[in-house]
């Protein structure tokens, strides 16, 4: 006689428990969660002066640190930027980290130049608004950001102009916004000089970003001094 398969009572057991470590638990839950929501007000609290970081629609967005050429071309250009303002009034360059805050967005851009115009929407801890002239110099890290959403960020506010300076291929780009508030490609004249918009009367020789050692600030100024 054949034997009967057991009954399959599958259906009415009590449903397998399986049961997670407390360090499991919170890999899940971190995951479901997604990264930590905050009000800027909160991630100016969060911060320090130290911290290298963004805030994105309520995220933090984080940054790696910079190369010393990074570091290099961003001194050089801030100092250029920060001495042409001063001597003829016409505004005031910032490094980061400083944030320059939007509606849904606090960006820290590598340098910022503010016209005497727009001083006031300096604060403390922030620039509340646009800056008149961003530059970002890539890295491998950030150079998605840069060109992506921060190029349509900083257009979408009405920065004037954005320079974006790559140190590995030794390309830099400069835009500025069209009457129809788009951003153009203007590139330097056939001696590969870039005069700028935003900054009146300040020039800059390409050539000088690639430099194993950079020129003074001052004396990049003083090459171009008698063409203003």
């Amino acid at each position: 006689m054949a034997t009967l398969p057991p009954p399959d009572d599958s259906a009415t057991a009590p449903p397998r428990r399986w049961y997670l470590t407390e360090e499991q638990r919170q890999v899940i839950l971190a995951a479901l969660s997604g990264p930590p929501r905050m009000t800027f007000e909160e991630f100016l609290d969060w911060a320090d002066e130290d911290t290298l970081a963004e805030w994105v629609k309520g995220t933090v967005v984080m940054a790696s640190p910079a190369s010393l050429k990074h570091q290099e071309i961003v001194e050089f250009l801030a100092g250029v930027l920060s001495r042409f303002g001063r001597q003829h009034h016409l505004g005031r360059t910032i490094l980061a980290p400083f944030l320059m805050k939007f509606a849904e967005t606090a960006r820290e851009p590598d340098v910022i130049f503010v016209a005497t115009a727009h001083l006031d929407r300096l604060t403390p801890t922030y620039l509340d608004g646009p800056a008149d002239l961003v530059v970002e110099v890539l890295s491998p890290e950030s150079v998605g950001r840069d060109r992506g959403d921060k190029f349509y960020e900083y257009e979408q506010a009405g920065i004037p102009e954005y320079w974006l300076i790559d140190p590995l291929t030794q390309r830099a780009e400069f835009y500025q916004l069209d009457e129809g508030g788009q951003y153009q490609t203007i590139g330097p004249d056939h001696d590969g000089v870039y005069y700028a918009k935003a900054v009146p009367g300040l020039a800059l020789r390409i050539a000088w970003l690639w430099e194993p050692l950079l020129p003074l600030p001052e004396d990049a100024l003083a090459e171009f001094s008698g063409q203003r």
